[in-house]
């Protein structure tokens, strides 16, 4: 439950710390999904796909779908992770993953067919980095953006 902070604004709830191979694992599984729908040009899949990026943004990390299915099927065959990573700029990588998808299945739902390729791709491609070579570029986003505000203020 979100309470508000010192400036009326709400707060959401922190997240406990993420596996990063969990990350990774949902990274794999969002390329493969988004590979299809730049294949398919489905904007139902791109929907669904937006729809799980929602999740894990807006309700918390332990709600994301491939999270869930990570800790139940494979997390019991690895064992416990060497290493945790604080869930906040993850989430944020959610959210942008989100306004991408999101942007995706509007352009092929709406028949703005570039748009949803444009789009697609553009999610497709952080998916890819972040499965293949463990580079969240949504995570990297998250840290400028904090030294940007940790500067101003």
């Amino acid at each position: 439950m979100s309470t508000p902070d010192s400036s009326g604004d709400a707060v959401r709830p922190a997240d406990p710390p993420l596996d990063p191979r969990g990350v990774r694992f949902a990274a794999a599984v969002t390329t493969v999904v988004l590979a299809l729908v730049l294949v398919s040009g489905s904007g139902w899949l791109a929907a669904a796909q937006a729809l799980v990026f929602a999740l894990a943004a807006f309700a918390g990390m332990r709600f994301a779908p491939y999270g869930v299915l990570y800790r139940k099927a494979i997390v019991p065959r690895l064992g416990p992770p060497a290493e945790r990573e604080e869930a906040a700029p993850v989430r944020f990588s959610q959210t942008v993953g989100f306004v991408f998808a999101a942007l995706g299945a509007i352009g092929y739902l709406s028949g703005l067919t570039v748009l949803g390729i444009v789009a697609t791709a553009f999610a497709l491609m952080a998916a890819f980095l972040n499965a293949a070579f463990g580079f969240c570029l949504g995570c990297e986003m998250y840290g400028l953006l904090a030294r940007v505000r940790t500067a101003r203020a």
